[in-house]
């Protein structure tokens, strides 16, 4: 495994008690980075910290409260001196049924989270990187986000919005010393996988060319070097990790 050299900085994972985002968090951590984990479960956060190397900032935060996530921003902050880097990847998937079926209650909690909650997390920390001049943003879409999967409506258009949200934000920030940017992943074996039916797992590794599921330090190794001072002329863009999926 290739190592990028975090020293001196610091980053908030969000999601970070578990899956993709724990294994991003110990790839910063790896690199020498402090790293705040973000999570609503405590429980899962009290254990994930323990398996970076020196351990990590804990803060136990629901994305969808901005009021909790203003203050967890300016508490880590404080905590570890400084923010540089922001990794989003806080999300749920929610049921699958055609659009026309899908739950009105169901829909907003999708959006909740993965749309407003990110927004949110973006919102807080972008001022703190701003007064710095230095930050890099790794917001998590999916390749849902850009060809919709049947079945996963609110899903599917929640990480549309991440794409424009990121690419919007990018454009707002360039000629800033902050990048954002996001990945779009096909799909990854994670917990993430317990809200879904099989029938649809399994239309989802069809459409994969590799015949795989992606692995959760796969989509680390890509974001970590986002992370980093090399990603320094790319912003508001897309980068795939399909398998081959992503047709354009």
């Amino acid at each position: 495994m290739n190592h990028l050299d975090f020293q001196g900085r610091t980053a908030v994972v969000t999601g970070g008690a578990a899956g993709i985002g724990l294994a991003v968090a110990r790839r910063l951590a790896q690199g020498g980075a402090k790293v705040s984990l973000w999570d609503r479960d405590a429980v899962a956060l009290d254990a994930a910290h323990r398996t970076l190397p020196g351990g990590a900032h804990v803060q136990a935060v629901d994305v969808t409260d901005w009021p909790a996530v203003e203050r967890a921003a300016s508490s880590t902050a404080s905590a570890l001196g400084r923010l540089d880097v922001l990794v989003c990847s806080a999300g749920v998937t929610g049921p699958n049924a055609t659009t026309w079926d899908y739950p009105v209650d169901e829909w907003k909690r999708v959006f909740d989270v993965n749309v407003h909650g990110l927004f949110h997390c973006n919102k807080a920390v972008v001022p703190i990187m701003r007064a710095n001049d230095y930050g890099r943003v790794v917001n998590i879409a999916s390749v849902a986000g850009k060809e919709g999967n049947a079945n996963a409506p609110a899903y599917s258009a929640s990480k549309a919005a991440v794409i424009g949200l990121t690419k919007s934000l990018g454009k707002e920030l360039a000629k800033t010393g902050v990048r954002v940017n996001c990945v779009t992943p096909a799909a990854v074996r994670t917990a993430i996988f317990d809200q879904m039916t099989q029938q649809h797992i399994d239309f989802m590794l069809s459409k994969i060319p590799m015949g795989r599921f992606g692995t959760v330090d796969e989509i680390a190794a890509l974001v970590a070097w986002l992370a980093s001072e090399d990603c320094s002329f790319s912003t508001g863009a897309v980068f795939d990790l399909s398998g081959g999926r992503a047709t354009y």
